[in-house]
């Protein structure tokens, strides 16, 4: 079976990021060369150890004439990029930098993180201050980049909108069908489902945790624009998403050892901060 260029070159990236390196010399005894590249000599060992590792994680793994003709095309376009100079590239420096900031974090809490368990209490208890909510909306849009006086327009337009909700007697789902700028949930009457804190603005989610079932917020900022929230559900822990509770629950533990971690690598350096730059 012949397999495409793009999955012998992810199966080769693999077995580079696992494998160690080459040698930088032949063997006194040719026998244990599989092939030299350039200045780089590709021993049985190298190859096998390579390979192994891709083919533990493939259904079907590459031929080995393939994957060979893989590896030498991976060392002479690595001493072709040096002869360039390529490394000095501003864009290839900066992924050092992140290969670098990901080897700290894997050395200093990977072993942490591949520990770290979750049990259904624990579960449970997330779960009584993170409830997934239903909820339907209507947004005044505006762009990421609006300038405060765009931003002024579409706050005194919502404003308008807000005070026809309230005093309008028609069904929330028809003021969606006349007021929204979300096309998508204009479809469904403002409808954006069952949500959780994972998947909601962080603004969105707070005003409508303090709601009750048929509230109708006041104007609520996020970084799409100004919403009117009505919300129209809560769901109990018994049917609520426990792969997402899990998660919520292993992402706040992980963050934690995170936090912990650069508090404490933050005062071996000097950090000033200044926000009104932000602004």
């Amino acid at each position: 079976m012949t397999r495409n260029i793009t999955s012998l070159f992810g199966a080769l990236i693999l077995a580079l990021t696992f494998g160690c390196a080459f040698s930088s010399q032949a063997l006194a005894d040719d026998k244990d060369v599989v092939a030299v590249a350039g200045n780089k000599s590709i021993t049985v060992k190298d190859f096998n150890e390579r390979y192994n590792e891709v083919a533990k994680k493939s259904l079907v793994p590459p031929a080995k004439d393939l994957f060979l003709e893989d590896l030498i095309r991976y060392e002479i376009g690595v001493q072709e990029a040096i002869k360039r100079g390529i490394p000095d590239e501003p864009i290839v420096k900066e992924r050092i930098r992140q290969e670098y900031y990901k080897g700290l974090i894997e050395k200093e809490l990977g072993q942490k993180i591949s520990e770290i368990k979750v049990t259904d209490k624990e579960m449970q208890d997330w779960y009584k201050d993170h409830p997934e909510i239903r909820s339907s909306h209507i947004l005044i849009e505006f762009r990421p980049e609006a300038t405060a006086e765009q931003k002024k327009a579409a706050r005194d337009r919502a404003n308008e909108i807000m005070g026809e909700v309230k005093k309008s007697k028609r069904p929330f789902e028809e003021l969606v069908g006349l007021y929204t700028d979300d096309v998508l949930s204009k479809r469904t009457g403002g409808d954006v489902g069952w949500q959780s804190k994972l998947t909601l603005a962080p603004s969105y989610y707070e005003a409508i945790s303090k709601m009750k079932v048929g509230d109708v917020s006041g104007l609520i900022e996020t970084e799409y624009g100004y919403h009117i929230i009505k919300v129209t559900g809560r769901r109990g822990y018994a049917d609520a998403d426990k792969r997402a509770i899990r998660a919520g629950v292993y992402d706040e533990k992980r963050n934690a050892l995170f936090n912990a971690y650069f508090v404490k690598l933050k005062k071996q350096y000097t950090v000033k901060v200044n926000k009104g730059a932000l602004k």
